[in-house]
């Protein structure tokens, strides 16, 4: 098996690699005898010299590649035809701005799997970043409500080795008693919810988070859907049924923004289920959120956070939300609510969650790729042979309609 590792082409550049020069030295031995070729890169988080001394070959031209393992969208000019290339392409929500790069994929023969397809018998993911989404994004929550309020100091981890170094600033740091909700309950929420037991911040229950006054410590509650949301019938809820019905329940999250100072969101959105609050709520006085880091990150109107108009960058992290206007403006402002919406925030730690990433790819998605048949990878796979897979056949008309 030939495999040829990208350059990240996508402008801002990300820094993460799906296998890491050890990775890929573990696959080029016994008993896997892959030939590896990873194409230079002034910006990846491992440098050309790391693979070259690991025995990988590093060199422009990876045609001869069977397989081209990427992370972000690759550009359209770079697409090679006739070729089985592994990306999150953010297609299967038939994200506008990304109809192009289908149809292009279309048109060279290419054969598509998104990492985000490939799931097990119960639709769960078998890969991603997510558990270091969560990390970063429980830090830069943190770190935002800190420049906020001038109470602590933290630096960003882009500007850190790795999460160690942040490990080891948690535990000089005592932080005031703030109170953080967060929501979800998948990789992304326990990447979120081990990090902020790193910082020692106390896990209370939604009940105590709610009933207790005041709190000595930092203190986080972690929300699943039964709290908050309720069947519009005041129907007993039904976990199930609200996966299936979301468009059947109403948000009870107000009690929560009346408490808290932070608000970490980390769920997987449903377009059919009500946001967490409304735009309009936030000027009311009794909406206590300063901070909302918004880990999820569906850009509003379509999104669980009416106040994530845009997704931040890592170079400009956090926007106000003017809680008068409504409108965007400068962060840390005593009128606005400020957001952190980074939409690929485990490029702040690319070497951590590479290593993470390409773990979970040796040991799950390579035997499928060594198998006679792969039931995981076709059903993973968007295009072949200048066509949707039956899966993926209700992108027809997105891929269709007129870019524009």
């Amino acid at each position: 098996m030939k495999i040829g590792i990208l350059c990240e082409g996508k402008v801002p550049h990300d820094d993460r690699v799906a296998l890491t020069p050890k990775q890929c030295k573990l696959l080029m031995g016994n008993p896997y005898n892959f030939d590896i070729v990873v194409q230079p890169s002034s910006h990846r988080c491992y440098t050309d010299e790391e693979y070259f001394a690991s025995g990988v070959p590093v060199m422009q031209d990876i045609s001869q590649s069977d397989i081209i393992l990427g992370v972000k969208e690759v550009p359209i000019k770079d697409l090679m035809p006739h070729k089985k290339y592994f990306f999150f392409s953010h297609t299967i929500k038939k994200q506008a701005h990304n109809r192009k790069l289908l149809q292009a994929i279309l048109q060279k023969n290419i054969t598509l799997i998104d990492y985000e397809t490939l799931v097990d018998d119960h639709g769960g993911r078998l890969i991603a970043f997510g558990k270091y989404a969560g990390i970063v994004g429980a830090h830069n929550g943190l770190w935002t409500y800190g420049q906020r309020t001038g109470l602590f100091d933290w630096p960003r981890l882009k500007d850190l080795h790795d999460f160690e170094q942040a490990r080891t600033i948690y535990h000089q740091t005592t932080l005031p008693p703030v109170k953080i909700v967060l929501t979800g309950s998948g990789r992304v929420a326990y990447g979120a919810i081990s990090a902020l037991k790193d910082m020692n911040i106390q896990e209370v229950s939604p009940l105590e988070f709610l009933k207790q006054e005041d709190f000595e410590t930092a203190v986080f509650t972690h929300l699943t859907s039964a709290d908050y949301v309720k069947h519009k019938d005041n129907k007993i809820f039904v976990k199930k049924d609200f996966y299936q019905n979301p468009q059947n329940y109403v948000s009870i999250f107000k009690p929560y923004a009346e408490k808290a100072n932070i608000f970490l969101n980390c769920i997987y959105w449903d377009t059919r289920a009500p946001a967490f609050f409304t735009m309009e709520e936030i000027a009311d006085a009794s909406f206590n959120i300063e901070v909302i880091g918004d880990i999820t990150c569906d850009i509003a109107p379509e999104s669980s956070v009416p106040t994530t108009l845009k997704a931040s960058t890592i170079d400009e992290p956090v926007f106000g939300i003017d809680t008068e206007s409504f409108e965007i403006t400068a962060p840390y402002k005593e009128t606005s609510i400020d957001v952190m919406s980074i939409d690929n925030l485990p490029n702040e730690l690319p070497r951590d969650a590479s290593r993470y990433f390409g773990d979970q790819f040796i040991k799950v998605i390579i035997p499928e790729l060594m198998a006679e048949n792969s039931k995981i990878l076709d059903y993973a796979t968007i295009a072949k042979d200048g066509a949707l897979t039956p899966h993926f056949m209700y992108l027809n008309e997105y891929v269709h309609e007129a870019a524009g």
